[in-house]
């Protein structure tokens, strides 16, 4: 098996050698705040594309960085979030990735097309995986973890991988893996455009995933989307399990608008034995023999059918452009539970899974609002206010509870950022801001050190 170096190494061989006839002409089609249009990269009609984003950060209260989580850092205040810390952190404006996606005419207005891309952390040059970093701190106390997070980047080589068909009058339809509807809509709608250092929707994927921070990105799954008369947009995506029943399945549309500045989408979610995994505590791991897993690629697994609607909007007024969206999260137990065993995405296994989390329906509901405002022609400054609140969804002692007590009481997770992103060239930005995170009552159950934190950040990155 190789090693992830030399993986690293052979995937930067094959780009180079795809790219390396081009001449080279770049066409990069606007994917997201990410990547800009240029034409510097493109040969028959395949593009080479990137993006380096690193820089340094202070937290006030955080927990050592880890080199293979997507962000480094946790951004936003945990349970494990114990003591100041300064560091290199990646990807704090964009995910730093190199790909390459492209276009072959067909017949008439069709064309074929595909893209892939790997994620890969620049301070440590290894592919981001947020499982592992989870792994690492399989059966370590809060106090002694680093930073770990769940994320449905877990080590895949190619983060993205779909291919399909496009037509500028029937629409697109792509089949891999790839973004889904309410994904997009968040990276759209986003003040800060899914900033992993600058905003709570960008940093903690459970919204961007309908629920579960996994389901932000799919596997198997089939995406159509069509604009009519560039006013009216339609989206549907449907994810296969490749197995059996609806378990680990999950369908999506959307339903939007662009006109005179104005924009508007609405969404629908429904993901079925969707996945929330963790590391395991000392007692699991300690379990883990006799169930015959390795403690190298275990993880506990909280299983859940989520429903989630919502309503995404923003207004362009130059040289200000204001956002405001709300999205409603409904979590119950699986109606198709999953096993212990199950193999999870990136190759990791859930050694230990919980199907019974949610007796009565645990309800998210999420709001953000900020505004964009194009000081100069390079320069943007952003303010954005986000907040999560938590019904009280226990039984017994915990019913009806709006402590700490308990997770399962009431509760709710606030954060607010400001950050200034300027234009140096084309291809090449820098960018210093701050976010402040906190949380109370039941969705600051099990912290144990703080309930709040502070990033100063700057850093610069590179586009391609």
């Amino acid at each position: 098996m190789q090693s992830r170096g030399s993986r690293i190494a052979s995937a930067g061989i094959l780009l180079g050698a795809l790219a390396a006839p081009a001449g080279i002409a770049h066409a990069q089609n606007k994917t997201g705040p990410d990547l800009t249009a240029d034409d510097s990269l493109t040969w028959h009609g395949i593009t080479l594309f990137g993006i380096v984003d690193i820089g340094l950060q202070y937290e006030t209260h955080g927990a050592p960085f880890n080199d293979y989580h997507p962000a480094g850092s946790a951004n936003i205040v945990q349970k494990n979030s114990n003591h100041s810390i300064v560091g290199l952190t990646p990807n704090n404006m964009g995910q730093s990735r190199v790909g390459l996606q492209g276009a072959e005419p067909l017949v008439g207005d069709w064309s074929a097309v595909f893209k892939v891309e790997t994620f890969f952390n620049p301070q440590s040059g290894e592919i981001s995986d947020a499982s592992k970093s989870m792994v690492q701190n399989n059966g370590r106390s809060l106090a002694t973890q680093t930073t770990n997070l769940n994320s449905s980047v877990a080590g895949q080589f190619f983060q993205t991988a779909f291919a399909g068909f496009s037509s500028r009058t029937a629409g697109t339809i792509t089949f891999g893996r790839q973004l889904t509807l309410v994904a997009d809509g968040v990276n759209k709608y986003d003040p800060n455009y899914g900033s992993q250092a600058f905003s709570l929707i960008g940093m903690s994927g459970p919204y961007a995933g309908a629920g579960d921070t996994e389901d932000k990105r799919l596997d198997s799954s089939l995406k159509y989307l069509v604009t009519y008369a560039d006013v009216v947009h339609f989206g549907a995506l449907y994810k296969f399990n490749g197995a059996y029943g609806s378990s680990n399945t999950a369908a999506q549309i959307d339903v939007g608008t662009d006109y005179a500045g104005l924009s508007v989408d609405a969404y629908y979610s429904q993901v079925f034995s969707a996945i929330s995994s963790a590391p395991l505590s000392a007692a699991q791991v300690a379990g883990l023999p006799a169930l015959g897993y390795s403690v190298s690629n275990s993880l506990a697994g909280t299983i859940s059918d989520n429903l989630a609607y919502a309503l995404m909007s923003s207004y362009k007024i130059d040289p200000f452009k204001l956002f405001l969206s709300w999205e409603h999260i409904r979590f119950r137990n699986p109606a198709n539970p999953l096993p212990a065993g199950f193999n999870d995405i990136g190759g990791y296994v859930l050694a230990y899974v919980n199907n019974n989390a949610y007796v009565n329906d645990k309800v998210y509901n999420v709001y953000w609002t900020g505004v964009r405002y194009t000081a100069q022609p390079h320069l943007d400054l952003t303010v954005a206010y986000y907040t999560v609140r938590q019904n009280s969804y226990g039984t017994g002692a915990s019913a009806g509870c709006s402590s700490n007590a308990f997770g399962t009481c009431s509760g709710s997770l606030q954060a607010y950022s400001f950050d200034a992103d300027y234009t140096l060239t084309k291809r090449f930005d820098v960018y210093a801001g701050i976010m402040y995170s906190g949380v109370r009552n039941g969705l600051a159950n099990g912290y144990l050190f703080h309930t709040n934190n502070l990033n100063p950040t700057v850093g610069v990155r590179f586009k391609f």
